[in-house]
């Protein structure tokens, strides 16, 4: 018999393999505001180039595809070529062998549907539609759209004050979005092409550690315009709302129904996350831009609706989402069963809960049911467990938070379902019964799960957290005139509230649940459509000067994580649990910015994405 050998039968499998990461990290880079025909024809073609030409309508079929879709691109085709493009997809879809050809067919099958209106336009219009064209993708990706290269020139410089001037030209909250945002504005970094995205959120973190934003003064307010606006809600699209109509000379007036302002930032973020004291330095400095007045503790119904509408010139109703969801199951209102915000909201009055040698259980798992879990832990539980009915990896949680939940110890119990809430003879609950759940087919984007046959479960726990999500109370203002629909009130694309014109609304109320980032977003918006409803056009720069950017630094270099401190330690208080960045770390971090705003597509007309 012969020797075989070890080595791979091609020789070049490994240096193909390295050549694809390249390849993923340009598709992942894809830049906003790209021709979507032009994305389906690059993954056409690299479908193409895949085939082993076994069978004809993979090997013919795909090429020809791929010419067909380069007319439409090129704006070449006519009405016709739209139908020939489906039946020939089809064909290939239904007859060819294996997924290479059969999946690259129904891509472009989900694309003519998906994109029907682009299709339309390369064929009517013969060009792309409007908005088509690529900009900078941090700041566009950004809900607020922060001019982020600008504040990382700043930090690289060591002048950290105007890095806060500059996010906050956009976003009144530098601080709070340090701590907690989702950081939007990394998912499409260009630095990915050379080796992985700038830690954007982390460079914030650091200039807000060496400069507290209450210490950088904000810009002159505009002279007084004798207008006067309310606002519902004190959480960040209110106060972002209420900041920038201040700066345009508007007199504001805030209704909270809390004793304080910050909402989600102060009531559904724990403090070690998000220290309080940190959250009041943003605060603080949108209340001293003068113009505000506060009025907490102070709930708006039906009648305080109807007085403040008339009193003042424009609203904007930004009341957030803050009611938690309930599970329809047995005994789902025993002792001991609570919605998992009301937990969070008592932290954000200072309310500590103490679960002292009890077992609790989270249902949930998104980041509010990590926050719950985790200060579970700090509240001295002797055992946290999330249970989740899908997989891990299914999780809406953001990855971060999930592993420094799992190293505090909270066990991860997924692929069950809760279906019963057993209780002791006084009615408290004293196990969550659940039914292991199979992964199966994908629905809406996600793998949706399905009952297993396998026994149900008994987990033991004198505390039960339901982190399924929050609702809107919006039962007062509906009964007010509002329109709403599934729980959120019903506004114009210009946030305008349908039933009254002098009414705007948006954030969390008109979304449902949603991030800081996007309820900052939310405000600014209303903030520039109400200024406009009452007749003016304010705007509003006071950023300074841009740095001249340095020649690009295209040497690969590893990601700067933000380091935590040790779980063994960080689990027993409520103390921040991140570290930040060191100046070497900022330094090397801001030094990785390539500067769209000046290379590239930030210098186009329309090459950014941005309002004042």
């Amino acid at each position: 018999m012969a020797m075989i050998s070890v080595a791979p039968k091609s020789a070049s499998d490994a240096r193909v393999s390295e050549y694809l990461n390249r390849h993923a990290r340009r598709v992942e880079t894809c830049p906003p505001g790209t021709c979507p025909l032009v994305v389906q024809l690059s993954l056409l073609r690299a479908s193409g180039a895949q085939t082993c030409g076994k069978c004809v309508p993979c090997c013919d079929g795909i090429p020809r595809l791929a010419g067909m879709l380069e007319r439409i691109v090129d704006c070449e085709a006519d009405e016709g070529a739209l139908e020939s493009l489906r039946a020939l997809a089809e064909m290939i879809r239904d007859t060819a062998d294996c997924a290479i050809g059969y999946e690259a067919a129904d891509a472009v099958l989900a694309g003519l549907d998906s994109f029907a209106d682009e299709y339309r336009s390369h064929i009517e219009q013969r060009a792309c539609s409007p908005g088509v064209g690529q900009t900078v993708p941090c700041e566009t990706l950004c809900p607020a759209h922060v001019d982020v290269p600008a504040y990382i020139a700043f930090v690289a410089e060591g002048d950290y004050a105007s890095a806060i001037n500059t996010i906050r030209k956009d976003n009144p909250f530098p601080t709070a979005c340090a701590f907690v945002c989702e950081h939007p504005c990394e998912q499409r970094c260009r630095r990915a092409l050379i080796d992985a995205p700038i830690n954007i959120r982390a460079v914030k973190k650091f200039a807000v550690d060496q400069v507290p934003a209450d210490s950088v003064p904000v810009p002159a307010r505009s002279a007084a315009t004798g207008r006067s606006v309310a606002v519902i809600g004190g959480g960040p699209s209110g106060l972002t709302c209420a900041y920038y109509l201040a700066l345009m000379g508007h007199a504001v007036t805030i209704y909270e129904g809390k004793r304080q302002l910050g909402g989600m930032l102060r009531y559904g973020i724990p403090a070690y996350r998000f220290p309080r004291e940190r959250l009041d330095e943003d605060i603080r400095a949108i209340l001293s831009t003068g113009g505000i007045e506060v009025r907490c503790d102070t709930l708006v119904g039906e009648r305080e609706m109807d007085e403040i509408v008339r009193e003042f010139d424009a609203v904007y109703v930004a009341i957030g989402a803050q009611a938690g969801k309930t599970l329809r199951i047995e005994n789902n209102d025993a002792e001991g069963v609570s919605p998992a915000i009301d937990l969070l909201n008592a932290i954000g009055e200072g309310a500590y809960p103490d679960y002292t040698g009890k077992r609790v259980v989270v249902v949930g798992g998104g980041n509010v049911a990590m926050d719950c879990a985790r200060t579970a832990v700090r509240a001295g539980a002797d055992e946290v467990s999330i249970v989740y009915r899908r997989r891990k990896e299914d999780m809406t949680a953001l990855p971060a938070e999930v592993e420094s939940a799992m190293a505090e110890g909270v066990e991860m119990i997924t692929l069950e379902a809760p279906v019963a809430v057993e209780v002791d003879g006084q009615g408290r609950c004293a196990a969550l019964v659940t039914q292991p759940q199979m992964i199966g087919p994908v629905r809406g984007g996600r793998p949706s799960p399905l009952a297993a046959d396998k026994p149900q479960r008994r987990i033991e726990a004198e505390a039960i957290l339901v982190a399924v999500g929050q609702s809107v109370v919006a039962r007062l203002f509906e009964d007010f005139g509002l329109e709403s629909a599934w729980g959120c009130l019903v506004t114009d694309e210009y946030m305008r509230a349908k039933g009254r014109d002098n009414v705007f609304a948006g954030g969390e109320c008109c979304s449902g649940s949603s991030t800081v980032i996007r309820e900052i977003g939310a405000g600014k918006v209303a903030a520039r459509n109400i200024d406009e409803f009452l007749g003016y056009h304010h705007t509003l720069d006071g950023a300074p000067s841009v740095p001249e950017p340095q020649f690009n630094d295209r040497t690969p270099r590893g990601r700067v994580e933000v380091a935590e401190r040790p779980a063994r330690v960080r689990k027993h208080d409520f103390s921040e649990v991140e570290e930040g960045m060191s100046r070497e770390e900022a330094r090397q971090e801001c030094g990785r910015c390539l500067r769209c705003d000046c290379f590239g597509c930030g210098t186009l007309e329309e090459g950014r994405q941005r309002y004042a």
